[in-house]
């Protein structure tokens, strides 16, 4: 256990300074054009569901499952009082968990720590798993752990780095399109069962509140992150 845990913690070599900019261009063209959004918004829909499966767990909550959809949507369902701060907290969790968690795997890709953060995604991804209830979300997360698997034991650490940067900037980028997307969804009436305006009904606060809140809290992560990857 010992050795694992050297293993695991275990600092990488900062990258060469142009690293950081190349990989924050990539993952931001990745989220700005509309075909490899598409393609890759259901990872962002991953971390989406995660947080609003944690928070229930957090706030003891039953959490009866969770469904990841072929069109990059996705369900958490969860049971206990229809009202109140833990369903409130679970409502809130699931716009906010792509930024905070790119923002925490920021800070470990600062530190050089890309073997915790990669073996961390993996236990994240093992815990949703346990937890979901379609065939499509089973396959998409079995395909994204085994591609973080296969990284992690065969890929060099050169390149080991470089994957995991654009993954941080791509959550980071990644928490802030869904938001612009929830509003303009809102204003054309499409999105009455969002969760911004779940809360709405949940509290005394509007639903554009929520979304304001919520673009905060994402615009703020990208700052952060940017901030702690810094080579300068």
């Amino acid at each position: 256990m010992d050795e694992l845990w050297a293993h695991l913690i275990k600092a990488q070599p900062d990258p060469a300074p142009w690293v950081v900019p190349a990989t924050a261009l990539a993952a931001l063209a990745i989220v700005s054009f509309r075909t490899s959004w598409q393609l890759s918004r259901g990872l962002v829909t991953i971390a989406h569901e995660g947080g609003h499966a944690l928070m229930a767990l957090l706030t003891r909550r039953k959490l009866e499952g969770i469904r990841l959809h072929s069109d990059t949507s996705g369900v958490t369902l969860t049971r206990g009082r229809p009202n109140g701060p833990g369903m409130v907290l679970t409502a809130l969790a699931g716009y906010l968990a792509p930024s905070l968690l790119g923002l925490a795997a920021a800070w470990l890709t600062e530190q050089g720590r890309i073997t915790l953060l990669m073996w961390s995604v993996l236990l994240f991804l093992v815990c949703m798993l346990l937890l979901i209830r379609n065939l499509y979300g089973a396959l998409i997360l079995l395909a994204t752990g085994g591609a973080v698997f296969a990284l992690s034991m065969y890929a060099p650490s050169q390149v080991q780095q470089a994957v995991a940067m654009v993954a941080v900037w791509f959550l980071l980028f990644g928490g802030v399109r869904p938001i612009i997307e929830l509003q303009r969804k809102r204003r054309l009436r499409q999105a009455r069962d969002s969760d911004a305006d779940q809360l709405a009904r949940l509290t005394f606060l509007p639903g554009g509140f929520y979304v304001f809140f919520f673009l905060v809290v994402a615009c703020a992560s990208v700052a952060a992150g940017a901030y702690l990857m810094n080579p300068l």
